[in-house]
């Protein structure tokens, strides 16, 4: 079974995030700011040794996939953040390319919203994400091309570099350009590439193509939200959903985050054990669907009273439903991958990385579940 674990690259400095937060911003400032909210809310949470790492610093980034292999977890799915040709947070997952001793198996999602102050409540856009035409998607795949041709780089069984995308619903030359990186990939020895998806709202857009489409996978807890939310104000979060959609498509500006929190649009406090039992009651729609997990959520860090929280997460409870997601993956789904949220989303609260509350705890959870399933993975041997 192969657990692949989303990974955040916003640990380190970068000029845009200080003019646009302040001098020294990383995810780290997020994260140590968080205050408790009610009794027994643990917040802030904090890392083991106090290890607020540098991921610049490559010897943090080959602890971390030591550390993830020795646990089970199979590969890492690095977010990418590329806008015209302009990126951010690229230099972890760059440097991880040049250092073969970063070994563990990777793969790359493409998170192309738009830059935005979403975070705190405002709709202000920083950077647009514009997709161009031809010209522009070469200049893309030629900077992707090195890391798909990676020996590390996740694959399907044909060969295929699977590639993450995180919203094509706002995607308006979507068909033409995944075809064109199709034809440039051939052009370069592959088959083609594994196109996956993990975004709720191109998922319910009944006129959705996803014919390009090899996977649809169910990212937690958005999904289990959906299936625990759906009949409450269902037509509310409709209208708001399509008028999102359109204003983001048509101005770059991401309205998402307006009323969140709020008794028409929002539902800020879930329980841990009731999202992950819809997890476990979730049908795969088609063959394309493969299952998503999350460790814990609490992302009140960035949004404060706005934030949502699943309460009662342990790795007890974790590896408990693990275990039942493995075999549900095997059995129903009939795949041999699952999407993990995530290995270090600090401050939305969903980190496999040690903890002074819970140190090893949640790894261990992962390397229980795989053990005791027989399905702790055999990794591929990298030439150093």
């Amino acid at each position: 079974m192969r657990i692949i674990a989303f990974y955040l690259p916003q640990f380190h400095n970068i000029p845009e995030n200080d003019e646009w937060w302040g001098d020294g911003f990383t995810e780290w400032v997020n994260v140590k700011k968080a205050v408790p909210l009610y009794g027994g809310h643990q917040q802030p949470k904090v890392p083991l040794n106090n290890n607020y790492y540098n991921l610049l610093d490559d010897k943090v980034k080959i602890w971390q996939a030591e550390l993830a292999k020795t646990y089970g977890i199979y590969g890492f799915c690095y977010y990418h953040y590329w806008f015209d040709g302009h990126m951010l947070l690229e230099k972890p997952m760059e440097q991880m390319l040049k250092n073969r001793a970063v070994n563990i198996p990777f793969c790359i999602c493409w998170a192309n919203e738009p830059w935005t102050k979403a975070w705190v409540g405002e709709t202000k856009t920083l950077i647009p994400q514009k997709y161009g035409m031809k010209k522009e998607w070469k200049d893309h795949f030629d900077y992707l091309l090195p890391f798909l041709k990676d020996e590390r780089y996740i694959k399907d069984e044909e060969g295929k570099p699977v590639f993450v995308i995180y919203r094509p619903e706002i995607i308006d030359v979507l068909n033409d350009m995944l075809d064109y990186w199709n034809e440039l990939a051939r052009n370069n020895g592959f088959s083609g590439i594994s196109f996956a998806y993990q975004q709720l709202n191109f998922d319910l857009d009944k006129n959705k193509d996803d014919s390009r489409f090899k996977y649809d996978i169910e990212f937690q807890p958005m999904y289990c939200f959906h299936d625990l939310t759906e009949n409450r104000f269902s037509t509310m979060r409709k209208i708001k959903r399509k008028v999102a959609n359109a204003v983001e498509r048509l101005t770059g500006k991401d309205i998402r985050q307006i009323g969140r929190g709020s008794k028409l649009t929002g539902f800020n406090q879930v329980y841990y054990d009731e999202a992950w039992n819809a997890i476990l009651n979730r049908k795969p729609e088609s063959v394309k669907n493969v299952p998503g997990a999350f460790v814990a959520w609490d992302n009140t860090p960035r949004h404060g009273k706005r934030g949502r929280i699943y309460d009662g997460a342990t790795p007890e409870k974790f590896e408990s439903y693990l275990k039942q997601l493995i075999e549900n993956t095997k059995n129903i789904y009939e795949k041999d991958m699952i999407f993990l949220d995530a290995w270090n989303e600090w401050a939305e609260g969903a980190y496999l990385e040690p903890d002074v509350h819970y140190g090893t705890g949640y790894l261990e959870a992962v390397k229980n579940a795989l053990i005791e399933t027989g399905e702790f993975p055999a990794y591929p041997k990298i030439r150093e």
